[in-house]
């Protein structure tokens, strides 16, 4: 069968959602189509690892795609694209013809070459499964000690599990927390009853244990993997679009081709306070990303000229940051109460980089103005410059 829309997108996350309203409103009398992969409408994803686990409630996560209007096709995936013709290719023998084409396919999960039947923590399928094995007492692997693997095992211990965490570096988060932060943040979670073990790795698997790098073996009966995603630019590297670390794009979020735009996990676009190219796997960029997208594909002017933020819960603390996170990076701590509540600075060649706001909230804004800033930085004044209470 043959499709006509005005505007096609390519997946149905939260990147393409953001742009199916923003098209909407920018272009009432517009036709939409958004195909997605997943068999569930759009959601939001941070609650699947955050507040879905305390009071979040799961119907609060869907996203508002069915007022724009738009044809959705769930369990849809696109498989080519003619730029020629401006036709997109589905899984179900369909085409789809456009005029504006957004790509905001996301990311898949990196995953180990064994254990089948490893959670590889990425969507809601993925937390209705764990969400079935994390019964009080059950024996909970997260493998990983970022992001993601950080916010599992916080959420897997507050519901009454027994946690272990494996992973190669030396404490939590330590390729973004200065050494004493994440040291600490390591000690906090030993203290909620997690089994911290830095330093190891999973090496197989098998009877139900895991075979670790230390000699061991850990029975588990769920065993959760976050190390990160790669995003997925097959689609458009097949269509000859220009892909480096994602697909790049311009401040407009257009690609190599025009008329076909990127948003989201997958687009690599220009940061002008960083002075580079960069690619951001969060929320905000995801949302703010597909918006512009949304109205760029409409015909307004609407760059994306915006640092996105991201954030964390982590048993009791939380955090808000902005930019770049690189324990490699000269930082400067700012501590109301060690470790509790604070601010930290990222600093490389006299420019603040990025901004960890620990505890420390409504100071967004402030950390973006203050990248901005061409400097010079250093410790003696830099501290102070961002409220850290």
């Amino acid at each position: 069968m043959e499709h006509t829309r005005d505007h096609l997108i390519i997946g149905a996350g939260m990147a393409g959602s953001a742009a199916a309203v923003a098209l909407r409103q920018a272009d009432p009398a517009a036709t939409i189509a958004m195909l997605g992969d997943e068999p569930h409408p759009s959601y939001d994803r941070p609650p699947l690892s955050k507040a879905l686990w305390k009071d979040g409630k799961e119907e609060d996560i869907w996203r508002p795609v069915a007022k724009t209007g738009a044809t959705v096709q769930l369990g849809c995936r696109a498989v080519a694209i003619d730029r020629a013709a401006h036709v997109v290719r589905d899984d179900q023998g369909d085409t789809w013809r456009y005029s504006k084409l957004l790509i905001a396919t996301g990311g898949a999960p990196r995953r180990l070459p064994f254990g089948e039947g490893f959670i590889y923590f990425r969507t809601f399928d993925d937390y209705k499964r764990l969400r079935e094995a994390a019964r009080p007492g059950a024996r909970v692997a997260v493998i990983g000690g970022g992001f993601i693997g950080s916010e599992i095992a916080a959420s897997m211990a507050m519901n009454g599990c027994k946690v272990t965490m494996l992973f190669p570096e030396d404490a939590i988060c330590a390729r973004a927390y200065p050494k004493a932060l994440a040291d600490s943040v390591t000690s906090y979670y030993r203290e909620k009853g997690v089994d911290v073990r830095p330093g190891v790795t999973a090496l197989g698997a098998a009877g139900g244990a895991l075979e670790l790098s230390d000699g061991s073996r850990l029975q588990a009966d769920a065993v959760v993997a976050g190390l990160g995603i790669t995003p997925n630019v097959e689609l458009a590297q097949a269509a000859g679009l220009t892909v480096d670390n994602g697909i790049v794009v311009d401040e407009h979020l257009r690609s190599s081709d025009p008329d076909i735009y990127a948003a989201g996990d997958v687009a690599a676009f220009p940061a002008a306070a960083l002075g580079r190219r960069i690619r951001v796997e969060h929320e905000n960029a995801a949302v703010t990303m597909g918006e512009r997208a949304g109205r760029c594909m409409a015909g307004q002017d609407a760059p994306y000229d915006e640092l996105p933020f991201f954030y964390s819960d982590l048993f009791d603390l939380g955090y808000e940051a902005v930019g770049t996170l690189d324990a490699r990076l000269e930082t400067v701590e700012q501590w109301v109460t060690p470790f509790r509540e604070g601010v930290v600075y990222y600093l490389e060649a006299g420019r603040v980089r990025g901004v960890l706001l620990w505890n420390t909230w409504d100071q967004v804004g402030a950390a973006r103005k203050l990248i901005a800033e061409s400097g010079p930085f250093d410790a003696r004044n830099l501290r102070g410059r961002l409220p850290a209470a």
